[in-house]
């Protein structure tokens, strides 16, 4: 009786079903654009297993009540940093300054760009700004179906968001890290969402340095080392503010803030455009090795493997699966190299 049961309560076969499990529920996440709400729940659950260590150290013994003190910190502090990033985007959109003048002033260099374009390539690009807002009003007629629901999904977002930080809270309330009074099926769907936790922490967190140290240096460029040579870029601080947010998305986040860069340089003149590409070319050599060191480091993967998956489930799933990307293959790429696969 006991040879018979042995197979049924083998420990790979309970990891083996939660591993599939984990799966489906990714791909489910991606499926049914819960995406928000699972980044607002690890982020939640990082946190208060960061910010613990910090309480204990205060003098809470008990690991609730360090846990609970935990949970409305983080929280409090999530809510003011929200709420300065609601305030930093209205500031982006309002102003002399703001991201619509931006984009009226990239436009006006495309269509000087065009003006100096081989023959072959003009038909791709407007010949005037009111050819490109008539494109853009054709499509904003074509698609209006579409943007009336563009407020009712800004409200489901922000849904998800908060439903996903309440349950990232309540898991890292209760969870604990030994598994010895847990059925096995539990203590391997427990292993499976420790080690994406694991992997978010790693690709997020680590990302977060990168983009705040090519903020910093982009930062330095043009408000200290242009100005020394006589060159005031308009839209300093909407750059600034553009260079650090895409910068959180590896690899592509880099091309959208440099295309920007040198585009408003640009409106200055030619040579500063190629001074600023000059520039960036060399930050981002140096940005190489850090990638190397931080993320690289961090997940063990180079950057044409981030950008294989990221093109991959950006094909599959759009925006979702380009945000996903980094984690998901973190995630993917630390299972198989546990069980020696990699």
């Amino acid at each position: 009786m006991d040879q018979l049961r042995r197979p049924l309560i083998d420990r790979s076969v309970f990891e083996a079903i939660s591993v599939v499990v984990a799966l489906v529920v990714l791909y489910a996440v991606l499926e049914l654009q819960l995406l928000s709400a699972l980044l607002a729940g690890l982020l939640m659950a990082q946190l208060v297993h960061l910010t613990v260590p910090l309480v204990n150290r205060m003098g809470v013994t008990n690991h609730l009540a360090a846990k609970g003190i935990s949970i409305v910190l983080v929280t409090v502090a999530l809510s003011v940093a929200i709420s300065l990033a609601v305030l930093a985007i209205w500031r982006l959109t309002a102003g002399p300054e703001s991201l619509v003048v931006l984009l009226q002033r990239i436009a006006e260099v495309i269509e000087t760009a065009r003006n100096h374009s081989p023959e072959w390539v003009k038909p791709y690009i407007p010949s005037s700004i009111e050819e490109l807002e008539l494109a853009v009003s054709k499509w904003l007629r074509e698609n209006a179906w579409q943007l009336q629901f563009v407020g009712r999904d800004v409200a489901v977002f922000l849904v998800h968001i908060i439903i996903g930080t309440i349950i990232g809270g309540m898991i890292a309330f209760t969870q604990s890290g030994s598994t010895a009074h847990k059925g096995p099926l539990a203590a391997e769907m427990q292993e499976r969402s420790l080690i994406l936790g694991d992997a978010f922490r790693r690709v997020v967190f680590s990302q977060i340095r990168i983009s705040a140290i090519n903020t910093t240096l982009t930062g330095l460029y043009l408000g200290a080392v242009l100005p020394l040579f006589g060159v005031n870029l308009p839209f300093l601080k909407t750059m600034i503010a553009i260079t650090f947010m895409v910068g959180l998305l590896p690899v592509v986040g880099n091309l959208i803030s440099n295309t920007v860069i040198v585009l408003v340089s640009f409106t200055v003149s030619p040579l500063v455009a190629a001074t600023s590409l000059a520039f960036l070319v060399i930050i981002h050599k140096l940005e190489y090795f850090l990638n190397a060191r931080i993320i690289g480091g961090q997940i063990r993967a180079r950057a044409w493997e981030l950008l294989v998956a990221m093109l991959a489930l950006e094909a599959w799933f759009g925006v979702p699966g380009l945000i996903a990307a980094p984690i998901y293959y973190a995630y993917f790429k630390d299972e198989l190299s546990r069980r020696g696969f990699i």
